[in-house]
Order: C-alpha cells, then structure tokens, then sequence
C-alpha cells in the first residue's frame, strides 16, 4: 500500500510548492535559531564577571555646584530623599554606597618585584546582591587580614599606557596584579593593618570596592559613634529608557553616570532588538507551516478518490496517511539541518568580532539552540500529524 501511495505522490506532487515551503520555512527556523544563539552569545559581554552591576540599574548622585562648594553642602543623601526615590514608579530597589569613615593608605609591591608604590586610597561599599563578581571570593573573614578588592579597568589601563611608559616602568597584566599582596594601613580612631587582593576589575566601576561585611565591621572600629552617608546610590530601574527617570532625576538636581545609563539602555535596547527578530522569525515559520499545509491538503484533495478507496478495502486512515506524515516530517528535518548549518556559518563571522570587544570572551554552548530548533520541530511535526489524521479521517467520514 505504502508503495502506490508512494506513487501516487510521486506522481502529484507540486516540487515548487515544497520547495517554496522550504524556502519561507528555512528563512524563518534560521532567523529564530540565529537570533537565540546571539544573545546567549552576547551575555558575557552584558552580564560578565567583569560587569559591576547587573542591566538595568545606574548610579545616581546629587550635581556639584559651585554654590554648594562654597557653602560646604554635603552632596549626600538623606533618608528622605532616599525614601522619595524610592517611591518613583520606574524604580525596582535601591542600594546605598558606604563610604569609608577612616583613612587608607595601600603599599604595593616590593620584595621580589621589581617595583614598589605607596599611595592613599579610599574604599566604598555596595549590598552584596548589587554586585555581579564570583561571590565565592567576595567574602570577608574578620579572623583573617586579607580582604578582596575590586578595581576599575581603568587605573590599570592608566598605569599600563600612560604612568608606567612616562616613568620607564614595566607594565602589568590584570593576572599579575590579582597575585600582588596590597598592604593596607587603615587609620581612624586607632589604626590597623590588613592585606587585600584583587578578585575582578570592571569596565565600568568608578570606585574601588570592598565587602560590604568589611567596611561595617571597618567604620564601627575605626570611627565609632559616626554615620556614613551615601553620597552615590545604585538604583534598580525597570526601564533604563524610561524618559520619567530623566525628567526626575533633572527635577531633583541629580546626576546619574552616563557610563551606567549608556549601558542599561544598550541591554534593553539589544534584548528588545532580539525579542522583535524572534517574533518575525516564529512568525515567518507560522507562514511555512500553513504553506506545507495547503500544500499536503491539496495533494490529498487531489486524491480523495483514491485515498477513500483504500480506506473502503480495509486501509485504517492513520496507514493512508503515513507517507504525507514521513513527507512533512523530513522536510521538517531537513529545514532544520539546514538552518542549524546557516547558525554556524553566521556565528564564525560575529564570533571574532566579539573576542575583540571582549578580551576574555568565551562563547556558550550551542545547546540552547539545538533544544530550540528541536523544540520547533517538534511543535511542527505534531500539528502537521494532527491536521493530516484529521484530512484524511475527513475524507472517510464524507464517502461513508
């Protein structure tokens, strides 16, 4: 039986409408499986180790004005204005910079290296849940003197490109320095000393920070009695483009680091960008489905006659269908090989670009693709099987 139907669909069938079908069907899975890979992809460079805050929050601080210079007005915020910003409708949370209520005074180096520096310093502190670093080395220990350190990429490009060549000096890589030991001489009401390493550098950090637990533990010694007031906030937004959070924040007189804002909005900005090439791709793949419908229901309407005739001498309907279900099938495979072969053609062309954005850069797997691809083939074999069956039964119920 499988073979005269074979025949008969051999026989009937319209190869520019399936080709059309594969055509319009492989537009839309690789646009769908293309669109997936890239911004799994593209997380490392959004939402990497190296990315202090995660999308969606920015830096908001009070503007500088030369009449509050002279005045001696603190630039920081007061719990009023703290609660009044947190009320806006456009913010998720707020997390407040802790400064340091003591003096820091850092020596680097010396020993066996070639080299010894000795400054001043200042440390700031932020929730632990605002941070985007491994938390598994973002700990602080008050029976031990080490304490980890973040720092801008910035001061080491500073040193590395223009102090050390002005100075003769060697450059350093961000491995050395994450094995320098820092000494650290904290002063305030007494003074203690520490150790500190650097776990993570960010290109977006402005200020260097330590463990929230830390610099607690560090102002309650050091300056008892004393109150650190936040002069920075981290804010949790729900829209980094909302045009309300730049209409409030030149209301209140604040400032927000471009910086941050620049990059909240690029995050939104890329998921929405991938959330519209998704929605024309799926639906692209809904117009080549119905396509091969049309298609598969009018070579059965063009044998009607035929199929009802088997299905009087005893052929059950599913075993009348079988071919049209092995015919949907394995262009539905084949459109998904197909696209899966353009995904890997395009991600070795966007791949390099990446690594030049992103020094450390490394791709994810290739497995969230896979699933998706699958996962639409599934979906579409199954909906061709349940409208094949019910054409088919269609056309034995009408002759019975």
């Amino acid at each position: 039986m499988n073979r005269l139907v074979n025949k008969l669909l051999r026989r009937h069938v319209n190869a520019w409408q399936l080709a059309g079908f594969v055509l319009a069907n492989l537009c839309g899975m690789a646009i769908v499986l293309t669109a997936v890979q890239f911004f799994s992809d593209l997380q490392p460079l959004l939402t990497g180790n190296d990315s202090f805050m995660r999308p969606g929050h920015i830096v908001v601080t009070k503007r500088v004005s030369t009449v509050g210079t002279l005045t001696g007005a603190s630039p920081a915020f007061d719990d009023d204005e703290i609660d009044d910003l947190g009320e806006q409708p456009f913010v998720e949370n707020i997390g407040r910079y802790t400064p340091a209520m003591f003096s820091v005074f850092a020596t680097i180096g010396g020993g066996n290296l070639p080299m010894k520096f000795s400054t001043d310093m200042f440390f700031e502190a932020v929730p632990d849940e605002f941070l985007d670093v491994d938390l598994e080395k973002w700990t602080y220990d008050p029976e031990t003197p080490d304490v980890p350190i973040i720092l801008p990429r910035t001061y080491l490009n500073l040193y590395n490109f223009g102090f050390a060549g002005s100075q003769g000096l060697p450059t350093v890589s961000e491995e050395l320095v994450g094995v320098i030991t820092i000494n650290l001489r904290l002063t305030g009401s007494t003074v203690l000393l520490k150790t500190g390493h650097v776990v993570g550098f960010s290109r977006r950090l402005n200020t260097i920070l330590v463990p929230q637990a830390f610099m607690d533990d560090m102002n309650s010694q050091l300056a008892p009695g004393r109150q650190p007031q936040p002069s920075r906030l981290i804010v949790g937004v729900k829209n980094p483009a909302d045009e309300r959070i730049a209409a409030y924040l030149e209301e209140k007189g604040y400032d927000t680091e471009a910086a941050d804002a620049d990059a909240s909005r690029a995050v939104s900005l890329m998921r929405i960008i991938t959330s519209v090439v998704l929605a024309v791709g799926l639906i692209i793949s809904v117009l080549a489905f119905y396509v091969l419908l049309l298609s598969i229901f009018l070579l059965l309407q063009k044998h009607t006659e035929k199929i009802d005739n088997l299905l009087l001498i005893g052929y059950t309907p599913g075993s009348v269908a079988r071919p049209f279900h092995l015919l949907a099938i394995g262009l539905n495979v084949l459109v998904l090989l197909l696209a899966l072969v353009i995904v890997v053609v395009v991600r070795g062309w966007y791949l390099p670009l990446f690594g030049e954005l992103y020094a450390s850069f490394e791709p994810t797997a290739f497995v969230l693709t896979l699933l998706t691809g699958l996962a639409i083939l599934l979906l579409v074999s199954v909906l061709n099987y349940v409208a094949i069956t019910r054409k088919v039964k269609a056309i034995w119920h009408m002759h019975e």
